[in-house]
């Protein structure tokens, strides 16, 4: 049995992806006694999955969606204020064919996205001549021109590990790899028997339970008679990675014949990222896999623009996600609406809040929406805090962003690699002087596994960011499995295994219960 609390809990969040992180976050900092529970690691489907942008989602205003753009705008300056290591500007190129959008939709769109919300420190939308431009070298010699515009890019899994380490250390208690096993209603609380990995069950009771299990919130409902309106859409994309195409930071915007758009986007240093498809799904959100259609679907959209066309053959790796989209009778996948939906369940007394779509860049919104909504069933939460805070390693930042953090990581130690005292900083942000203090040489990190991936790296991870295996370290919390083979992921498992025992005491609030 696991040592749960005795005390009924605040709130209960079933999901630990985006949704159920930042909720856990919200609860925790306005004082309620929380708990969040996850089936896998944190961030292990759909908000993993994204396409890694912190975007307004500049298609959408053709489906009139302006009131989604707005809010996902305003959101995306709150989250460069707040975690500017891993949310960093990046200018995209939407080159023009005039057999597809007319010049004058695109300049007016581009004229709204840049006028809708708040835009702080981007850079507006700019007309482009590729021709005999850096930005149209990639590109086939028959485009002449094009449009320029801002988003952001951001580690969508490390920002779902960082909101939760900051619901952790307000108080939470985050409980990756625990399942819900049972949930009913019983006298106005919730009772919810838990189970973890690798053994050990307990039971837990809530005067508010919070369905954000993303893909799973249909199984978490009928298993816990939550009563459901709303209906659920399940849309899969898909991504590809291969060898960086191009020279230069910028992203690319490609429409296409059936009017979606492609996104190539530098990934990685090394790397260009491609997506996303949009295709109807069913079965197992955790059986995802890209299909060859969907391969042939990508390639063939950078080949009709790129100069150098892209085969099957050079991708490194892909994945695929599934969305738990709220449906509202959309035609297509693609037109589906990407806003979330909260459905509130009062029929057997204790409450139950479900959530139903939403984006990685509005989860602080969704998140505040949700406490409000509940705010009649926890009387004792405190005010909505979340719009000026800051996120784990995003304190201090340097005006230069990670760069300028680099240096200074490097000046302190100068053992370290440029490489890697960059990507410490994308990835810790300030907190890398936590996880490098004391050291003063490269052997006091301990074994390095490659591209400095080390035994001080690794007990960072399993003592303050919940990792258990190699595939957390190597494909959420970093993207190292791109750089790592098999053998180096073989040497780190025995390397956490060993690592065990201090796993298994509190860490990041893991147990620690409220």
């Amino acid at each position: 049995m696991i040592d749960f609390p005795h005390e009924p809990l605040d709130l209960l969040v079933v999901g630990g992806g985006i949704n159920g992180a930042a909720i856990a976050r919200d609860a925790a900092g306005r004082g309620l006694r929380v708990m969040l529970c996850e089936q896998f690691d944190l961030a292990a489907a759909t908000s993993s999955a994204s396409s890694k942008l912190i975007h307004g989602g500049l298609r959408y205003l053709e489906h009139f969606a302006f009131g989604l753009v707005r809010q996902s705008l305003i959101e995306r300056e709150v989250l460069l204020r707040g975690a500017p290591h891993i949310v960093r500007p990046l200018r995209f190129v939407l080159p023009h064919d005039p057999g597809l959008r007319p010049r004058w939709l695109i300049r007016g769109g581009l004229f709204l996205y840049d006028r809708l919300g708040a835009r702080g420190v981007l850079p507006g939308a700019a007309s482009l001549r590729l021709r005999g431009d850096t930005m149209g070298e990639p590109l086939q010699e028959r485009i002449g021109d094009g449009f320029a515009y801002s988003d952001c890019r951001v580690d969508d899994a490390r920002l779902v590990v960082l909101v939760a380490r900051d619901a952790a250390r307000r108080g939470a208690a985050i409980m990756p790899r625990t399942r819900v096993d049972r949930a009913n209603r019983d006298n106005g609380l919730w009772r919810v028997r838990l189970c973890r990995d690798g053994g050990g069950a307990g039971e837990v009771s809530a005067r508010v339970l919070v369905n954000a299990a993303g893909p799973w919130v249909a199984d978490i409902s009928r298993l816990a008679g939550i009563r459901r309106r709303a209906a659920m859409r399940l849309v899969k994309g898909s991504h590809i990675v291969v060898p960086r195409l191009y020279v230069g930071e910028q992203a690319y915007l490609l429409q296409n014949e059936d009017r979606r758009v492609v996104f190539v986007i530098p990934f990685e240093d090394d790397f260009s990222l491609i997506g996303t498809t949009e295709l109807p799904y069913s079965g197992d959100a955790a059986e995802a896999r890209i299909s060859p259609p969907e391969i042939d679907y990508l390639c063939r959209a950078v080949g009709r623009w790129f100069r150098r066309p892209l085969e099957p053959s050079a991708i490194v790796w892909s994945y695929s996600g599934v969305r738990p989209l709220f449906d509202d009778g959309a035609a297509s996948a693609a037109a589906v609406t990407r806003d979330h939906v909260l459905e509130l369940d009062t029929s057997g007394g204790a409450p139950a809040l479900s959530v139903f779509g939403g984006k990685i860049t509005t989860h602080r919104k969704l998140a505040e929406q949700a406490l409000d909504r509940l705010a009649p069933h926890l009387p004792a939460a405190g005010a909505a805090w979340t719009a000026t805070s800051v996120l784990p390693g995003g304190d201090g930042m340097p005006a230069g962003g990670p760069a300028a953090l680099a240096r200074q990581l490097r000046g302190e130690h100068p053992f370290l690699d440029a490489a890697v005292a960059l990507r410490y900083a994308r990835a810790y942000g300030t907190d890398a002087y936590a996880m490098l203090r004391g050291a003063g040489s490269a052997a006091a990190l301990g074994r390095d596994f490659g591209y400095g991936l080390n035994e001080r790296e690794i007990a960072w991870l399993a003592e303050k960011e919940w990792a258990r295996t190699p595939e957390d370290i190597l494909w959420r919390r970093s993207k190292l499995g791109l750089r790592l083979g098999p053998a180096a992921a073989q040497e780190l498992a025995s390397c956490l295994e060993t690592a065990a025992p201090l796993r298994r005491g509190a860490h990041a609030g893991e147990d620690r219960h409220t």
